[in-house]
């Protein structure tokens, strides 16, 4: 895949008989990928222009492909990824950052001391978690919130954060009858 296309949502299964596909989004607004003037698979070969879309539920959308007219050629588009080039994205706006633009930074201490570098940006619903992966050891999960990650410095390559001086583990009670 070239670096600069960012994935922004993938076909899902036909809808109806008259061509229309579902799709679900990942753009902060679902129906902004409507809007996107060049969308294209991986390898950015083949283009796709959407000439309609609505919203059925939060990030899916039904929506109509130009050139895909019936079910069968809707159907050939199932679980095909959608992308976009990152220069045909907006400007994220201040202290907001595309996930692909975080890949990659180094993840260092306010002293300079080098955690590891962002392997993914998770999200399940409570916010954005960033993976760190340490040259030797599991992954960490970090809060993205300002507290955790201060200073984000894209220029730069890297990402400040302020980890906890001691990490406390909780273990379970192991005496019986203490008070």
């Amino acid at each position: 895949m070239p670096q600069d296309l960012i994935l922004v949502g993938i076909f899902g299964a036909a809808h109806g008989v008259r061509g229309e596909i579902r799709l679900k989004s990942y753009t902060g607004d679902a129906l902004a990928i409507a809007d996107y003037p060049r969308l294209t698979d991986e390898s950015g070969k083949i283009k796709f222009k959407l000439v309609s879309a609505r919203p059925v539920k939060d990030d899916i959308l039904v929506v109509r492909v130009d050139g895909v007219a019936d079910r069968t050629a809707a159907e050939k588009l199932t679980n095909q990824s959608i992308y976009i080039a990152r220069t045909d994205l907006p400007p994220a706006d201040e202290e907001e950052f595309y996930h692909a633009d975080l890949l990659g930074l180094r993840v260092e201490t306010r002293d300079g001391a080098l955690i590891g570098t962002i392997a993914n940006v998770l999200n399940f619903g409570a916010g954005d978690i960033l993976d760190v992966r340490p040259e030797l050891g599991d992954n960490l999960l970090l809060p993205f919130t300002k507290k955790v990650v201060p200073i984000v410095e894209i220029a730069n390559r890297r990402v400040i954060v302020d980890m906890p001086d001691e990490v406390i583990v909780r273990e379970e009670d192991a005496g019986e009858g203490e008070a």
